[in-house]
């Protein structure tokens, strides 16, 4: 296969678009795909759709440069970059449904050679899921050669990028590349090579899949140990924040911080992954996951008894709802989940919402006539009870703001 020069990502969200763009910066012709033609728009404006410091840099540039342009519909390429949602559905099993439409885009346009990265984090099986189907949409293909036709080679590249550090860690982090064949693998790694200056470790498909999924799992675990000592602590009296400094002076022990449970698309998704494939084995990981998503309700139950004794003209306060610090990324986001419990739980009472990092409330809290988004100004003038979510750099400022008030503050941002 001669050298790859133009590439098509289809999926223009928090991986793909970042993904396209530093190709493109790296001299590839990249067409992104997107199904919201206000993405496409977006993009072919030079402009980008969501909050990721340095990545509006690298669009426009690109898109100037004429080597970055999105469309809705999948063109001829060599290489193709998968970078789909995989949601889990109501069994927590992975819902491939996005793969496969992406698969029916790619399909068309085959004629043999070409590089498919599935970059979507995936539970065991959906590289060989995604080839299988294109390969039943195209039956005239192989993926190795063994029989006659053209071959396509498919391959597993995850993404494990930092929200706020995207642009900085697809340079410098190692990636691992799983082919379903060697030759996919090298293919796969010298196109990561490119703009990758990280170690490339080069394995199977299965098991890079597995390497994400365990990532994150081992994340998950941690941070379910510090979620229910925060409990714990709660119960006992004993402030979490300081228990936590005082272990990690041992020189072995290095305990994480607690939340109001776990977000985004990896922490939160991932592990059921592993459950779903694996149910009988995989009991601690099973039971972090259920400790995590059991947060937001004892946070809920905290700010309720906080405002039980309280008259009703005396408001609470929700700062932040993205699923972590300083970005906008909503996702499995457990202080959404908080927000919507409130709204059911306290309908008599004004709940301000403050998040600087959105002009609008999510789909989940619309239609909710007690939730109003408000700048923390007014937030906190017209609350009496506090509860501190997400601990953006704005926020830090607002200490000395809280006198008075009843303040349930799930990252330490003031305790700490």
């Amino acid at each position: 296969m001669p050298s790859i020069e133009t590439v098509a990502v289809v999926g223009l969200g928090y991986i793909g678009l970042p993904t396209a763009a530093i190709l493109a910066t790296n001299g590839f012709d990249v067409v992104g795909v997107d199904v919201n033609q206000e993405t496409v728009d977006a993009v072919n404006r030079g402009e980008v759709p969501f909050v990721e410091p340095d990545l509006g840099i690298h669009v426009a540039g690109a898109v100037s440069q004429g080597h970055l342009k999105a469309t809705v519909d999948t063109p001829p390429a060599q290489a193709y970059i998968v970078a789909v949602p995989t949601p889990f559905k109501a069994d927590r099993s992975a819902d491939l449904t996005y793969i496969e439409a992406a698969a029916r885009g790619i399909a068309p346009q085959l004629q043999g050679g070409e590089l498919i990265i599935l970059e979507s984090t995936s539970p065991p099986g959906a590289t060989r899921h995604l080839a299988n189907y294109l390969l039943a949409l195209r039956p005239e293909f192989s993926l190795d050669g063994a029989s006659r036709g053209p071959v396509i080679h498919v391959a597993h590249c995850p993404e494990r990028v930092l929200p706020g550090r995207v642009m900085i860690e697809l340079v410098t982090n190692d990636r691992i590349v799983g082919g379903i064949t060697s030759e996919a693998a090298s293919l796969a790694k010298e196109l990561y090579a490119s703009f990758c200056k990280g170690e490339i470790l080069v394995t199977d498909d299965v098991t890079a899949e597995m390497a994400k999924l365990v990532e994150n799992s081992y994340r998950d675990v941690n941070i379910a140990f510090a979620n229910e000592l925060s409990v714990i602590s709660d119960k006992l009296g004993v402030d979490v924040w300081e228990l936590i400094r005082l272990a990690n002076h041992h020189p072995r022990v290095n305990i994480l911080n607690p939340g109001p449970g776990v977000g985004g698309h990896c922490i939160a998704v991932d592990p059921w992954f592993i459950v779903s494939a694996a149910p009988r084995e995989a009991q601690l990981i099973k039971a972090a996951r259920e400790v995590n998503d059991s947060k937001p309700a004892w946070v809920v139950d905290k700010v309720v008894s906080a405002v039980s004794a309280l008259p009703l003209d005396q408001d609470v306060a929700v700062f932040g709802l993205a699923f972590k610090a300083n970005i906008d990324d909503l996702r499995e986001s457990p202080a959404v989940e908080i927000a919507q419990s409130l709204s059911v739980r306290l309908k008599d009472r004004r709940i301000n919402i403050v998040e600087p990092h959105v002009e609008t409330l999510p789909k989940a809290l619309l239609g909710q006539q007690n939730l109003q988004l408000v700048d923390a100004e007014t937030a906190l003038a017209r609350s009496s009870v506090v509860a501190l979510l997400v601990d953006h750099d704005p926020f830090k400022q607002l200490a000395d703001q809280l006198g008075g008030k009843t303040v349930i503050d799930t990252r330490g941002l003031f305790t700490a």
